[in-house]
């Protein structure tokens, strides 16, 4: 019986991850899935040899990732299997591929879990070095929106300036074309579906609050997204990105439209066992209920939302790593907010590798700001 569904996570997580995975740079996930690249490769001969390898041109591929973490801060106790993922990914042609990630949070669906089908596009090559996707998929900003398995990424919990800014996990449905346009330099373009903010509550243009998960998104106002990254020297990366949309509230009756713009640059740098990341990102919010604030709309401020993030990190050995990370971030950072609504983040860490694909994490948080989080993080994560 010929299998045509074969169990190979780097070729799920290349194909899945490109351009993501092979253009990104990043050599920690390049250690990490180098030693399962032979152990597969020997794999698929012996299963091409004898038969099994299905038609030509046809592959299945199968993959996920997940993660435990232990949260014990001044805000309380928690433990959660915060993310179950499941990649699938089928090769029709030499040209022409499909991607998919479906993702369970907290467990289940009840007390704020949720299914949720965070990617599923497919993948058209345009000659060599030219690539058009359609469908739904993660959009080209900041580092980790792209690229978050447990293992490739220091600290328990995700950074809050990508989650709380950006705002990373951040997917949505159109069409996108990316590919090299020099030497180490790549582009990305999209035009998508947007995010359509509440307007009134304690939720008013919070940018978070505005993902519509592409299920059944009010299509009024779409998004546009522009990537430029550039590796042209070993070990480093650098970037800038933007998305620009007319009208955050999707055309909300009676409002006048409110046009958002966000910017981000950031910088990865490698030197033997050291890396260094940093990343900036800012939100422009358009004029009206955003600046004034009346009493219907949103706090004063909400028209400039900004953040950013250094994180120096160190390579032990192939198993133990350690890393600080200072973060700072305002979703009320416009002029017309009088009051300190800034929050300020340090980390400190370890990462433990059994193996490539496995991490047990712990970090100690000291946080200032609106809300205070002081304690320490505990996780463990895996992808496959």
């Amino acid at each position: 019986m010929r299998s045509t569904v074969i169990g190979v996570w780097v070729l799920a997580t290349v194909g899945l991850a490109s351009p993501v995975l092979a253009e990104t740079g990043l050599e920690q996930k390049i250690d990490i899935l180098s030693d399962e690249v032979d152990k597969l490769r020997t794999q698929l001969e012996k299963q091409q040899a004898s038969g099994e390898g299905g038609r030509s041109g046809s592959l299945t591929t199968l993959g996920g990732y997940g993660e435990l973490h232990y949260n014990n801060l001044d805000s309380g106790k928690e433990i959660d299997f915060h993310r179950f993922i499941l990649f699938v990914s089928h090769r029709f042609s030499e040209r022409v591929r499909f991607f998919s990630e479906l993702e369970l949070e907290h467990s289940n669906t009840e007390n704020g879990g949720a299914v949720e089908l965070e990617q599923a596009f497919l993948e058209f090559d345009l000659g060599v070095k030219q690539r058009v996707q359609a469908g739904l998929f993660l959009l080209p900003l900041g580092i980790i929106n792209e690229t978050h398995e447990p293992p490739v990424f220091y600290g328990v919990e995700r950074n809050p300036v990508e989650r709380d800014i950006i705002p990373a996990t951040w997917w949505e449905g159109g069409v996108g074309m990316n590919g090299e346009i020099g030497a180490g330099l790549r582009y990305d373009v999209a035009l998508t579906s947007g995010l359509k903010v509440p307007t009134t509550g304690s939720n008013a243009y919070v940018i978070r609050k505005g993902r519509q998960n592409v299920a059944e998104a009010n299509a009024n106002d779409p998004a546009y997204t522009a990537r430029l990254r550039w590796t042209g020297l070993p070990g480093l990366e650098l970037a800038a990105a933007m998305n620009y949309q007319r009208d955050i509230t999707q055309s909300a009756a009676g409002m006048t439209p409110i046009s958002a713009l966000l910017t981000e640059a950031h910088a990865i740098y490698s030197l033997g066992s050291f890396t260094i990341k940093g990343l900036y990102a800012q939100w422009k919010l358009g004029a009206g209920d955003v600046t004034t604030g009346p009493a219907t709309g949103p706090a004063p401020g909400k028209d400039r939302q900004m953040g950013w993030y250094l994180e120096p990190s160190y390579k032990i050995s192939k198993t133990w790593g350690v890393f600080t990370r200072y973060n700072e971030w305002d979703n009320s950072a416009g002029s017309a907010n009088t009051i300190d609504t800034k929050k300020r983040q340090t980390n400190v860490g370890v990462s433990y590798w059994p193996h490539p694909s496995v991490v047990v994490k712990a970090d100690v948080q000291n946080q200032q700001g609106a809300i205070d989080a002081d304690g320490f993080n505990l996780g463990v994560g895996y992808m496959f």
